[in-house]
């Protein structure tokens, strides 16, 4: 039997999301000007593309294709570029690297940054429910598209950004870090999953496990990212680690220390694995991405 190949997994999906990203950039009217170079600057400066490709893996988990998943593929790349171009700002994280490369705002000046990522948050919407070229059925993206927007908003990413600041340089409980890094990071990884899955068409008792699948994924991947900024190489991450710890976050390692938050980070994606006992080799990719978060070192 054949082992699973991730790192040529990972590239041939790669390749998908690079040329559909770049159609959706050729869109944009050229009058657009520093905004249409300023959105394409964030958007191809690197990263692993893991949350639509994550919503692959879940359309194939199901019988699907990665093509069945490309719009919310798509759409959740442009949000999650945005998040990170809004997360660099000097009023947020302040940061002048991402991915090696100085942040958007060093580059295009802060309010250039603050509407490319508003365009980028804007078209993902635009490309998400574009029926006419997507050739999906309506009902389903009409369903995706409020997962994600609920992933994105008040009760997901930016629900989980404001109790990080609001957190800083305080002391607080397991629960509430908990409660942060299932907001911030996981409540999109979730949509990814449910979102494929939900596009393809599957029954309430798959979806229901992939979702399980999602939410223990998705707070071991906020778990990993709190360990690399403690041990992770600079040249790897393109960005100085040790940030978290500057800035007064809270962190697993600050609260509980790097062997707790590896045991953590180990024991959710086993719990992760095991609810795909029932979707046979079709999941494969999951598995063997849940694996890859907790070993990856950027």
């Amino acid at each position: 039997m054949a082992v699973f190949n991730l790192s040529d997994y990972l590239t041939k999906r790669r390749k998908i999301i690079e040329e559909e990203l770049q159609n959706v950039i050729k869109g944009i009217d050229e009058a657009s000007g520093t905004l249409k170079r300023a959105m394409k600057y964030s958007l191809f400066s690197g990263g692993k593309r893991i949350r639509p490709i994550f919503a692959f893996a879940a359309a194939e988990a199901v019988g699907g294709t990665a093509k069945d998943a490309l719009p919310a593929a798509i759409a959740l790349e442009l949000i999650h570029t945005y998040s990170l171009v809004h997360d660099d700002l000097p009023a947020m994280d302040d940061d002048d690297l991402r991915r090696g490369l100085p942040t958007s705002h060093k580059v295009f000046g802060e309010a250039q940054a603050v509407l490319a990522g508003d365009a980028l948050l804007t078209k993902a919407f635009s490309v998400l429910t574009d029926f006419a070229n997507n050739n999906i059925n309506p009902k389903k993206l009409l369903m995706v598209a409020h997962e994600i927007a609920q992933a994105a908003g008040e009760q997901g990413m930016l629900g989980g950004q404001i109790a990080d600041i609001e957190s800083e340089r305080k002391e607080i409980d397991l629960p509430s870090l908990e409660f942060i890094h299932i907001r911030k990071t996981g409540a999109l990884i979730l949509a990814s999953i449910r979102s494929g899955a939900i596009l393809v068409g599957t029954d309430e008792d798959k979806l229901g496990k992939l979702s399980k699948y999602g939410r223990n994924i998705g707070l071991a991947f906020q778990i990993s990212d709190d360990i690399l900024d403690v041990v992770g190489d600079k040249e790897l991450m393109g960005k100085k680690p040790g940030q978290d710890h500057v800035k007064g976050k809270a962190t697993y390692p600050a609260l509980l220390g790097l062997s707790e938050s590896r045991k953590m980070a180990e024991k959710l994606v086993e719990k992760a694995i095991e609810t795909l006992s029932d979707f046979g080799k079709a999941a494969e990719p999951l598995r063997a991405i849940g694996t890859f978060i907790i070993e990856r070192q950027s």
